[in-house]
């Protein structure tokens, strides 16, 4: 889904929160822009040693990803306005709504955001469930939802994705 969603954009300029080790990455890489750079953020060194080691296994030059360590609302901030063409979250779910607010602002218009986990393993769909990261899940699909500024999808696929177009 996300080699098929930055092909769909074209994508040149990605971000990536929560690097993982690599594999979502590769995907993105995958369905951008020959010429794409992705740009990959997550708290783990190691995570990230690992995630390079992958995408030069998987052919990618390293001119082709930027990667920062750091937590993402820290690193989010100095990214350039409107610069992106898709913003993937793949991190705590407690950083859903903030990430979503930065994806906001860093994607030009047209641009897609991506959030990945948002079934919470079905919790989502049950009433009773009201642990923080459940609430913030809702909340961010909510708020995307309600937005004019976004043309949104929940696909329920693997931990389900909210994709949004930002207008």
């Amino acid at each position: 889904m996300l080699r098929l969603l930055a092909a769909a954009g074209s994508a040149k300029a990605v971000v990536e929160i929560g690097t993982g080790t690599g594999v979502s990455g590769v995907w993105l890489l995958r369905g951008m822009r020959p010429d794409g750079v992705l740009t990959t953020i997550d708290v783990e060194n190691e995570h990230q040693r690992i995630a390079r080691r992958i995408f030069v296994e998987a052919g990618f030059a390293a001119s082709r990803t930027r990667i920062i360590t750091g937590r993402a609302l820290d690193v989010l901030p100095r990214l350039a306005d409107g610069a992106y063409d898709l913003v993937f979250v793949d991190a705590d779910a407690t950083e859903f709504g903030a990430c979503a607010d930065e994806a906001l602002r860093l994607l030009r218009p047209g641009g897609a955001l991506v959030v990945n986990g948002v079934l919470a393993g079905g919790r989502i769909a049950d009433p009773s469930a009201r642990d923080v990261d459940t609430i913030t899940i809702r909340e961010t699909v909510r708020s995307v939802r309600e937005s004019e500024e976004w043309i949104p999808a929940v696909i329920p696929s693997g931990a389900g994705l909210l994709a949004a177009v930002k207008r």
